[in-house]
């Protein structure tokens, strides 16, 4: 790889917006639809690479709008660039604008899909992963009443799908409550996780989380605020469900210090945290040598970044649990490729070099967009 080169000739980013079947609702308030960003970088030899990322207001501080912008000065400092060193790359993107990890994902993902093609190998053995595993998604239910949240989870499981993920992080009594109704219409055999999204209070998550435990619950997402992380190893200690760090695990930093902290279980990874699959595999560097177990997840992207997510998780043994069940709540589909959904959940990934997955013809073309090339 040293003595190759493939330079950058064209950049171009793309708002791709797709409205949900239904309003997605979590703590941190309703999504109406995933308001995306592509980004296809395009080299002086002809290869073409696509990334994805799914900005996230009151998670990572960003907009489709901002990245937009954003993802103009990042293509003008790496238009002329070696696609292929992709550290050096980064540290372009940091020394341009600090922060906005969701924009920095996309181009993350565009450079390793080129970068893997032009070895000639699908993504996932490019990043050193090993294809001997199987991965079932969870499919998620967002937040409403008890009844509501009971009704969607009969239904999930009617459609096969062995693993609910439950979103919470309301009143107390409320949470127990919607769970103690979804596990009453899953019966026993389905796996239950749940995800707060920074929703409670140190006092209410013990609360919650000690009161559900007994519902055989496989762990909680980010139960309390991030930036109360110092508190997290008190949610972990009195809690009888294991704590899973999400917004509070960002990058190797955050995941340095939660480790030193002993203030969770486990890890979940998001390439729109991490600016993409460079800084996602040091986290996973960092787990495995703490003997801690991750999962992969997202934000609202399509199956291009899902699928990129899917790559990476073949890269470790340690990562247990996929959480990539964003599309299906799509009204349509705009990817050509990628990870195929089969029974209950089950994720295939595409044959072939590189990532695997782009835009529809059809729908790129009638995208706006930035040309930077």
């Amino acid at each position: 790889m040293e003595n190759k080169k493939e330079t950058i000739k064209r950049i171009s980013i793309y708002k791709l917006s797709i409205p949900l079947k239904k309003p997605f609702v979590i703590s941190l308030g309703p999504i109406y639809s995933a308001d995306n960003i592509i980004v296809t970088i395009e080299t002086s030899s002809g290869i073409s690479g696509t990334g994805e990322c799914s900005p996230f207001m009151t998670i990572n501080g960003e907009s489709q709008q901002t990245c937009f912008e954003v993802g103009g000065y990042l293509a003008k400092g790496l238009k002329g660039k070696n696609v292929l060193d992709i550290e050096g790359n980064h540290r372009i993107m940091d020394d341009i604008i600090y922060g906005n990890s969701s924009i920095k994902s996309a181009f993350d993902i565009a450079m390793y899909d080129v970068a893997s093609q032009s070895a000639g190998q699908p993504l996932w053995q490019f990043i050193g992963g090993k294809k001997i595993k199987k991965i079932f998604t969870d499919y998620t239910i967002s937040l409403g009443t008890p009844d509501e949240m009971a009704a969607h989870a009969q239904q999930l499981k009617e459609e096969g799908f062995k693993i609910i993920k439950v979103k919470l992080g309301g009143d107390a009594e409320t949470d127990i409550a919607r769970m103690k109704a979804i596990r009453k219409a899953l019966g026993k055999k389905i796996k239950i996780r749940v995800d707060a999204n920074q929703g409670w209070n140190v006092k209410d998550a013990i609360k919650v989380l000690n009161g559900i435990a007994d519902l055989g619950i496989q762990y909680c997402e980010e139960p309390i605020p991030r930036w109360n992380f110092m508190n997290l190893k008190t949610v972990r200690k009195r809690s009888k469900v294991k704590v899973m760090a999400d917004e509070s695990c960002y990058n190797a930093h955050d995941a340095e210090r939660l480790i030193n902290l002993k203030s969770c279980d486990m890890f979940n990874l998001k390439l729109g945290k991490s600016s993409g699959i460079f800084g996602a595999l040091k986290i996973i560097n960092l787990a495995e040598k703490a003997g801690m177990e991750m999962q992969i997840g997202g934000f609202m992207e399509s199956k291009i970044a899902m699928t990129a997510n899917a790559h990476l998780a073949m890269t470790s043994s340690n990562v247990h649990y996929f959480d990539f069940d964003t599309p299906l709540m799509f009204t349509e589909e705009p990817v050509a490729g990628g990870i195929v959904y089969g029974k209950s959940g089950e994720i295939s990934l595409p044959s072939g070099n590189g990532l695997g997955a782009g835009v529809k013809k059809e729908i790129l073309n009638t995208l706006k967009k930035k040309v930077v090339g």
